[in-house]
């Protein structure tokens, strides 16, 4: 075993991280309360780490310092959420310790993380105590405590880790949300995850199991929070607001944009250098921040989500599992055409039929799969048409979608469809020989005439408006509110039924999820075809995640 970390160590050591928060994202999910409660810690911090990894991936060879510098700069354009900016700062100061080293021992190493620590802590508004700052500070004191004591790397690693379980297990006690919650800190658990892997690649040793646990711990598997226990309208910003500005005016100081940031949000974190300013907020205003953004330079990349809107989701079907995003090369295909089309869906079926209606970039999102504007723009930008129509196909990316709109050199119109029917409508009514604003006007009409019933099931229990909702029930949503829901699926399907088709109704299509199970489709479809006698039918094999059926009736 080597006695230095040098670059092609550090490489690996990033690498194995980046797998083991991976693997982990889902437990970290179920843990975070703190600073909302939308579940989303895991995946922001996998899909921060993955970025480093992709990018490291296409080097070998380099010092440690260079390692170093391209890992923070990778993690810092990559970062997604209030946890992955902290993960990208704290690595931001040890490039920065690490800046004139070609490797390094285990009080260099040590000093290092400690210079992430004070890197982290002051680009953070206000830093609260009981979360991964805590984890990361107390953790990095007892590096530098074991180096200077002569401890070598892994014995170094392995007392850091210790003390880092320890505070861990004490961030409940000291966020009042954790522990009304009864849980750990999700952004703590995340970053021992990454050093327990970092451990593994240095010594080979078996990582210790990252444990997430309520303070008194009973028998059985140890569970995550409860999102029940929080109300959708106690989160008082709505909206994560992240971006990336170039530094274009570099006399623009940046503490202006900070002071504005704080004074209309909260969980700020900004982070700047010569090129660029990295943004993280919790707003009511994201419209403001990125027009005092744009005073600095042009967006890079613009990523919005409805806190509320997650929360929401979290507690009717859970959080799915999705893999993490390696951002492809971003190109801007040459016109071909006029007109093109990106649509947002979920499902290999539904994907075909996006495709097979003239779709050019079907973007992978949907329902608690909520893709980003880069997401978006990059599917826009590789449109080979003059004009792109974009299709969200959910109320919770239409705001994204617009987000991408000023960013693309083509001509971005995107329609109001907030189901996958309405953007199934939509591209029907289409017509290549009208004007775009005629052409708009025509698929928006077809968007207002479609109806969309869900099926879903509840992943835990729960209270939703005024219903008391138990694990398993089936869930009946009718252009997004809830109507029905029973441990009958035969009841919920005839309810919907009842509710969606009115007199008239002359088309009805049935949508299958991955999840349905053929008596389920079988079921569904004979109660249509009572309901509505006189329609006609079509049972489509979507494939898409969290709802067994998407019904439309026009």
């Amino acid at each position: 075993m080597a006695s230095v970390i040098d670059g092609q160590t550090f490489k690996k050591m990033i690498i194995d991280a980046a797998c083991a928060i991976e693997s982990k994202k889902q437990q970290a999910n179920e843990l975070n309360v703190f600073p909302v409660p939308d579940g989303d810690t895991g995946t922001n911090m996998a899909l921060t780490m993955s970025n480093a990894m992709a990018e490291l991936s296409k080097f070998d060879n380099q010092p440690l310092n260079k390692a170093a510098e391209t890992t923070a700069s990778a993690l810092l354009r990559g970062a997604r959420g209030n946890s992955g900016v902290i993960l990208s700062l704290l690595f931001r100061g040890v490039a920065k310790s690490l800046k004139d080293q070609a490797s390094a021992d285990a009080l260099a190493f040590s000093r290092a993380l400690t210079e992430g620590v004070e890197t982290a802590y002051k680009a953070v508004m206000k830093p609260a105590e009981g979360t991964i700052l805590t984890v990361s500070r107390v953790s990095a004191e007892k590096a530098v405590e074991a180096a200077q004591n002569g401890a070598d790397i892994s014995a170094m690693f392995r007392e850091m880790i210790d003390t880092a379980h320890e505070a861990l297990q004490k961030t409940t006690e000291q966020n009042p949300v954790l522990k009304k919650a009864g849980v750990v800190d999700a952004g703590a658990f995340g970053y021992i995850t990454i050093l327990e892997g970092m451990q593994h690649a240095y010594s080979g040793e078996d990582a210790r199991e990252v444990t997430f646990q309520k303070p008194v711990m009973t028998a059985g598997e140890p569970k995550g929070a409860d999102f029940a226990d929080f109300k959708t309208e106690d989160i008082k910003f709505a909206y994560c607001t992240e971006f990336i500005a170039s530094r274009d005016d570099k006399k623009r100081s940046p503490e202006k944009l900070r002071h504005l940031l704080n004074s209309i949000g909260d969980s700020v974190v900004l982070v700047d250098d010569d090129e660029i300013i990295k943004v993280h907020v919790h707003t009511n205003q994201p419209d403001r921040v990125l027009s005092e953004a744009l005073r600095y330079g042009a967006l890079k990349s613009v990523k919005i989500e409805n806190m509320r809107e997650q929360h929401t989701e979290k507690i009717i079907s859970g959080e799915k599992e999705s893999a993490p995003f390696i951002p492809p090369e971003h190109k801007i295909a040459e016109p071909e055409r006029k007109y093109g089309f990106v649509a947002v869906a979920a499902g290999e079926g539904l994907n075909a039929v996006f495709k097979d209606l003239g779709v050019d970039q079907v973007v992978s999102g949907g329902q608690t799969m909520n893709p980003s504007t880069e997401d978006i723009l990059l599917a826009v930008d590789r449109t080979p048409s003059e004009i792109v129509y974009v299709l969200p196909n959910n109320k919770n990316i239409i705001m994204a979608a617009e987000q991408a709109v000023p960013l693309s050199p083509k001509q971005v119109i995107v329609l109001q469809a907030k189901t996958v029917p309405q953007g199934i409508s939509a591209l029907l009514a289409y017509d290549s020989s009208k004007e775009p604003e005629k052409n708009r006007e025509a698929m928006e009409e077809a968007i207002k005439k479609v109806r969309t019933g869900l099926i879903t099931y509840a992943a835990r229990d729960s209270v939703f408006g005024e219903s008391r909702i138990k694990e398993g029930d089936f869930i009946a949503l009718l252009d997004g509110k809830l109507i029905y829901h029973s441990k009958r699926f035969y009841d919920t399907a005839k309810k919907l039924s009842g509710g969606l088709i009115k007199k008239g109704t002359s088309f009805v299509t049935v949508i299958k999820g991955c999840e349905a199970a053929d008596d389920q489709t079988e079921t569904v479809k004979s109660v249509f075809e009572k309901t509505a006698k006189n329609a006609e039918i079509t049972v489509i094999d979507g494939g898409q995640p969290v709802y067994y059926f998407i019904i439309s009736a026009e």
